[in-house]
């Protein structure tokens, strides 16, 4: 035992411990001694003599053992050794790697723990490897000794690298013999790592070059398949990963590598294809052209013939990756000027073998042929100038010598990808680009394609035409005017969505680079229209004439996006819409509605450019607000417009747009525009509005007309979508009025609006006095609203409301709300509504309380809530009398149907047998969100779900015959996920389900028709061999 302090522990403790541990086979003791010298009960000194006839005993497992006690000892204590100890020890572990092959493994990790010390002197890093080279046959070790010797070189390179460097070529040499004949995949890990620094940190390779190549490529390709429950989790990805580094380290490498390369691309294996091609493209990276110079041609002829042949995609993507790399390599090497220019000459052959095929566009190697070419020319802006200049003629002749559509569009196709590739590549004189010789020809192809009667030609020739022009200067004025004509047409092409859908997007991103083009060119012919449409609607025009008018309006918005063009576009569609106040036209909403729906894109566009986003908000905005305004006034006679601006879906289009107006306005302006608008509701003050001379005052919060009353929905979207930190005028008074309205109004849709309004108001508040003072006012008017019976359901939808703008931003009173609501779900009238107010709380909003509208939204507001609050669902369920359990089944299911999987699937044990329960439920409602919820588990937790399956299978079954097509078919999708729980627990059930499943074959809806032959057909292949 160790004595009092400063005094040493007597010896004998210390040889009683190596005793035991050397003649006693004891593992403990080495532990033991290592924490006494940690201690400082003992010194290694003290160890090394207590070892004494250990060491020297003539018994070689006796040897073993004291010195594998001995390098334990180290491996723990490495760091408390000082230098004239650490000579010693060196020295003692350099001549003991002389001894029996039995003692070698313990030096080995001596020897292991003294490269780790930093106290380690000069040059005893060379001798100890030195010694090691010579006198260890390491390859006849055990892997974990063999593991060793790497760990002791690569410390060594770590800490003493210009000590191996002074070796010079003999370190290089004598680590070759270490690693030649090695086999298992953990130190091949180690060795390939340990040859990249080799090769990396610039140590000498000598004449030593092949001989280290060969010993690393002769593992190339990796044949490797970790075993079953392997524990090293060493995979077949890390071994070619950590080799292929090796190969293309570097270029010394490639006068062997190249011909192995082309050899393994020119095998029948798929994997040696796909690694070969993968390391001539790493290899590329440090390559030049006297290396790749005399295997040039080989290389090609293997990347082509692959590409040619080939019947995996993955090898031809492959063998153009390696075609590109190569393509690049010649192109960045410096040439001298006497130099054989070796791209031109690589480039020719390439030209020279492909060219043919592309004057066969019906022919299979015309795609492949190109595929080349373009890999080949994407590679630098010299090779796309040499292959596109001698392309491009060909191409274009050859669309004029093939009649037919189908070979017009192949080759138009190969003539996009090659201008595709120019993008890449600037030119500072605008003429010396290889298109500016050819772009009259591109623009004649690409008109005769537009005009075509083909369908799919139409579509390439709108893509060309789009790249064509994103490159500056290719389209003349002429060219513009045609192409905008071309588009036009294109976009009132009745009979063929897909074009005129790829017209309007070619007009939008044409318009940005060519707005005065399009300016002239389109939209007065689009005004033009639009005005026909005018007149044609009065006259109440034919289908027809409305489906012209729709693509008018869409081709309107699409083209806006630019600046100048917005100020044209935005004044004639809000034009649009007065005029048919003015002419008092009979306007269907659904025309107010497509109206809308392009004012409200043209706003998205205009999210990007803060101008044009002011300039929209402040041209819109009052304009729509005036319509409005004017729709709601009391009138005799009230116009068509009038009656159609006040039906729900058209205001809701319109706070669409003035939400999507004011959601991307800097804090100061939209500070300036809150002091207009506000007062408009709260004063009736209309000076702002253009045309504002009304036949009687605008009060929606007064005792009115219930129309104005409706436009709260317009004030919801505006203010609901300024920025947090913009100071709202009369809040008090705005807050008092909307909770009024909220409460005391019959009409849903406005008192809805005020109670969403209220909220977003409420969450983008600042915590403090007045926030409580809103809350303690809503949950007054609240709990009045729930006890007078008259406005019941007003009150409820505003608790809502109120209650999710505080979930959202984690406010404490949210919790007490929740509960409220819960205590709902047992009320005989409120009760299914509470139900369905569960996923109102959970799901994401459009309008009001959203990220977009700079609402207080916590990331992780849904998985709160899932804790907070579903232990106290459950336990309301099992508490509730029978008649209200459905409303808990109900709640729940909403809340674990939009709960994030992960989040569930911990908590699924627990909650499965209420999820199950719920299918039983007879509100549909209940059963599409159980199943929708239950389909991902299936598929997330297939071990759990399959305690369960004869309840599952029986209410999918019974449920893909419900009365609701949602259900059926989300049932029939369930019955499919099931197939990927366990085969044995399903195979009794195989019978059954086929012959339940033949009836929703004859389903009269064909989605359902379409879920039960899928479903089946996966029960029907269960068990079989390959499934």
């Amino acid at each position: 035992m160790a004595a009092a302090a400063g005094v040493a522990a007597p010896p004998g403790a210390l040889w009683g411990l190596v005793q035991d541990f050397v003649m006693g086979q004891q593992e403990a003791p080495a532990s033991q001694v290592a924490a006494d010298v940690k201690s400082g009960s003992y010194t290694i000194l003290q160890v090394v003599e207590a070892l004494g006839s250990s060491l020297e005993n003539p018994e070689p497992r006796t040897r073993a053992r004291g010195i594998q006690l001995l390098s334990q000892v180290l491996l723990q204590c490495y760091s408390l050794l000082l230098e004239k100890e650490v000579v010693h020890l060196i020295l003692f572990y350099e001549n003991r790697l002389k001894d029996h092959h039995l003692v070698i493994p313990s030096v080995l990790q001596g020897l292991r723990a003294l490269s780790m010390c930093g106290s380690l002197p000069p040059g005893l890093a060379v001798s100890v490897l030195k010694a090691i080279f010579q006198e260890v046959h390491v390859q006849s070790l055990l892997q974990v000794d063999r593991h060793t010797v790497y760990s002791i070189i690569t410390n060594f390179m770590r800490s003493r690298e210009e000590e191996l460097k002074g070796l010079g070529a003999d370190f290089t040499f004598g680590f070759i013999q270490v690693m030649d004949g090695e086999k298992d995949p953990r130190n091949l890990l180690v060795a390939f790592r340990i040859v990249h620094e080799i090769i990396s940190r610039d140590y000498s390779l000598g004449p030593f070059v092949e001989e280290l190549f060969e010993v690393t490529s002769c593992y190339f390709p990796i044949d490797f398949t970790p075993p079953p429950n392997d524990p090293y989790g060493v995979q077949r990805e890390d071994l070619i990963l950590s080799l292929r580094a090796v190969l293309a380290s570097t270029p010394r490498f490639a006068e062997f590598l190249l011909p192995l390369l082309i050899e393994k691309v020119d095998s029948e294996i798929l994997s040696a294809k796909l690694d070969s091609l993968q390391t001539l493209n790493a290899c590329c990276a440090v390559y030049g052209q006297k290396e790749l110079k005399d295997f040039l041609p080989s290389l090609w002829a293997s990347i082509r013939r692959e590409v040619f042949q080939t019947a995996s995609e993955r090898v031809e993507a492959e063998g153009l990756a390696a075609l590109h790399s190569l393509t690049a390599c010649l192109s960045r090497s410096v040439l001298r000027a006497d130099a054989e220019d070796l791209l031109d000459s690589f480039l020719s052959n390439i030209l020279q073998d492909c060219r043919h095929h592309l004057c066969e566009p019906d022919m299979k190697l015309v795609w492949p042929s190109a595929k080349l070419l373009q890999a080949a020319a994407g590679a630098s802006a010299r090779a796309c100038d040499h292959i596109t200049s001698n392309v491009l003629p060909l191409l274009l002749e050859q669309f004029h010598k093939h009649s037919q559509s189908s070979q017009r569009r192949t080759i138009l196709e190969m003539l996009l990808g090659f201008l595709k590739l120019q993008q890449k590549w600037s030119y500072e004189d605008k003429d010396e680009g290889p298109l500016s010789g050819f772009k009259d020809q591109l623009c004649s192809v690409i008109f005769m394609a537009l005009a075509d009667p083909s369908t799919q030609l139409q579509l390439v020739g709108i893509r060309t035409l789009t790249v064509l022009g994103s490159q500056p200067d290719l389209l003349s004025s002429g060219d513009l005017e045609l192409a905008v004509g071309h588009l036009h047409r294109l976009s009132f092409l009745e009979e063929d969505s897909q074009s005129w859908v790829a017209a309007l997007e070619a007009s939008g991103a044409l318009a940005t680079l060519y707005p005065e083009a399009f300016s002239n060119h389109l939209l007065p012919r689009l005004a033009k229209e639009l005005r026909r449409g005018d007149s044609d609607v009065t006259r109440e025009g034919g289908p027809t004439k409305c489906s012209r008018h729709l693509y008018c309006l869409q081709a309107l918005s699409a083209v806006s996006t630019h600046p100048s063009i917005v100020k044209e576009t935005l004044p004639l569609l809000l034009q649009h819409l007065g005029q048919a106040n003015k002419e008092n036209m009979t306007t269907a909403s659904s025309e107010v509605i497509a109206i809308c729906q392009s004012l409200q894109q043209i706003a998205e566009k205009c999210q990007q450019n803060p101008e044009s986003c002011w300039y929209f908000h402040q041209t819109a905005v009052p304009y729509l607000l005036a319509l409005a305004v004017q729709a709601s006034m009391p009138e005799k006679e009230p116009s068509f417009l009038g009656k159609v601006l006040l039906e729900d879906e058209v205001l809701t289009t319109l706070a669409s747009v003035i939400g999507t107006a004011t959601t991307h306005l800097s804090p100061e302006l939209a500070a300036q525009s809150v002091t207009h608008i506000v007062p408009l509701f709260l004063d009736g003050n209309t000076s702002f509005l253009p045309e504002n001379s009304f036949p009687s005052r605008f009060q929606p919060f007064q005792d009115c007309s219930s129309g104005q009353r409706r436009l709260v929905a317009l004030l919801m979207a505006f203010v609901c979508s300024l920025p947090r930190n913009v100071e709202i005028p009369q809040l008090n008074q705005l807050m008092q009025e909307l909770l009024k309205i909220s409460c005391q109004h019959s009409c849903s849709f406005s008192s809805t609006a005020a109670a969403k309004c209220f909220a977003g108001l409420l969450n983008k508040l600042p915590a403090g006095q007045q926030l409580d003072e809103f809350l303690q006012l809503a949950m007054d008017t609240v709990e009045a609203g729930l006890g007078s019976g008259a406005f019941c359901n007003q009150a409820f939808t505003l608790l809502l409301w109120v209650t999710k703008a505080l979930v959202l931003r984690y406010h404490p009173l949210s919790s007490c709300l929740t509960t409220r609501l819960m205590g709902l779900l047992s009320d005989p009238e409120l009760g299914p509504a509470a139900a369905d107010g569960f996923s109102l709380l959970m799901s994401d909003c459009t309008d009001v309380l959203t990220r977009a509208g700079h609402a207080d939204v916590r990331i992780m507001f849904r998985q709160r809530f899932f804790t907070d609050n579903v232990p106290a669902l459950v336990q309301g369920f099992h508490a509730a009398p029978q008649g209200v359990k459905p409303n808990y089944l109900k709640g729940l299911s909403h809340v674990l149907n939009r709960l994030p999987k992960p989040v569930l699937l911990p908590e699924l044990p627990t909650l499965l047998s209420l999820l199950l329960e719920a299918l039983s439920c007879p509100d549909s409602v209940v059963q599409l969100s159980t199943l929708n919820c239950l389909q991902p588990l299936l598929l997330e937790a297939p071990q759990v779900m399959s305690l369960h399956v004869d309840t599952l299978v029986t209410k999918f079954l019974n449920l893909s015959s419900s009365p609701s097509m949602a259900v059926r078919i989300a049932a029939l999708q369930c019955m499919h996920a099931l197939t990927r729980l366990p085969t044995p627990v399903l195979l009794p059930y195989k019978p059954q389900v086929i012959r339940a499943l033949a009836k929703p074959l004859d389903d009269k809806k064909r989605l359902v028709r379409k879920e039960a032959v899928s479903a089946r057909g996966e029960w029907f292949l269960l068990g079989s061999p390959g499934s």
